[in-house]
């Protein structure tokens, strides 16, 4: 096992190789029929339901706080993107990335509203306050008829494609593994090992807690505007269910694990698929299948666990897998 860890740690290129090539497919696809219009549709949710799970990985696994909102992220960056493109700049089409970022950035901005109060408080609280938040959400969405109220928002147009969904994966797994390897991710880290701890040494425990929390705002409020645009949007969608189901993802790849996190999306999406004849008991089945993964895998598939290609050398260096430098030939 050690022996395949060094060689494909050492082996770095085929990850860039694997993106690029997933690129030049995605693009291909839009121009020839690789793909049925069901298959693009499956594609796209997974690389959607990746970004949902690694932005909550962040909070849930790797920060250790228990958060149940991210629907609600989600919504916010549907709702504001989809506005973006249908009532303030239609017909832009090119506008359609800025509408993506700005979803995210409403998002992150509530999040950072959220946060300040939140983290003021410690423990099971986070739960509470983030349920009543996305019930509060929910509600808001309903009770504007500018958004169309209980109805949704009509005439969102098409935009989400399978170039633009891989893109937005590769944006979000580089920046929270970036993140994780940085001085704030130690100190999200050590957050999660002992908070009075890592106060007692001097990490900035509520600064990291908010920049976590805030970056994970910022990427469901991403995922939401990249499904707002392939998928009608209805305020019912975003509820306690959609939630529950990111936590199944979450829970089911592994926390603190970003590998984890793409194999938990991957596993959900096709079982989601699998079961949709099944109706309302497939969300049954779904959650039974997380109570049974608290109870005899907590961590998950991959828990605290990660793939070689996402570390940082001198990470494979402390596991003794690698030499600190390539040797010189």
């Amino acid at each position: 096992m050690k022996a395949f860890l060094a060689s494909a740690a050492r082996a770095r290129w085929p990850l860039p190789a694997l993106i690029a090539l997933g690129f030049a497919i995605a693009i291909l696809s839009q121009y020839q029929p690789i793909f049925s219009g069901y298959a693009q549709i499956v594609l796209i949710t997974i690389g959607i339901n990746i970004i949902l799970c690694a932005s909550l990985n962040l909070v849930n696994g790797y920060m250790g706080e228990f958060s149940v909102g991210h629907a609600g992220f989600m919504s916010l960056g549907a709702y504001t993107s989809a506005v973006f493109t249908t009532k303030w700049l239609p017909d832009l089409p090119a506008l359609f990335p800025v509408a993506v970022v700005f979803g995210g950035a409403i998002a992150a901005l509530i999040g950072f509203l959220l946060a300040l109060l939140s983290f003021k408080t410690r423990g099971d609280y986070l739960a509470i306050i983030t349920l009543a938040f996305l019930m509060i959400v929910k509600s808001t969405w309903e009770n504007i008829p500018y958004v169309g109220g209980p109805a949704g928002l009509l005439g969102v147009d098409k935009m989400t494609t399978l170039p633009w969904t891989l893109f937005w994966v590769v944006i979000t797994i580089l920046v929270i593994r970036n993140l994780i390897y940085s001085k704030f991710g130690r100190a999200i880290i050590a957050i999660r090992e002992d908070e009075i701890a890592a106060n007692a040494m001097g990490v900035r425990v509520r600064e990291a807690k908010i920049l976590a929390f805030v970056v994970s705002s910022f990427f469901g409020g991403v995922a939401g505007a990249l499904y707002a645009h392939l998928n009608f949007i209805n305020p019912k969608y975003f509820d306690i269910v959609k939630s529950t189901e990111i936590l199944v993802m979450v829970y089911l790849g592994g926390i603190s694990s970003l590998g984890g996190s793409i194999l938990g999306a991957i596993i959900f999406t096709f079982l989601l698929n699998a079961l949709e004849p099944l109706g309302y008991w497939r969300m049954v089945i779904l959650s039974a299948l997380l109570i049974a993964l608290m109870l005899f895998r907590p961590r998950g598939i991959m828990g605290l666990r990660e793939l070689p290609w996402f570390l940082p050398r001198r990470e494979l260096f402390a596991k003794g897998v690698v030499p600190l430098a390539p040797k010189k030939t």
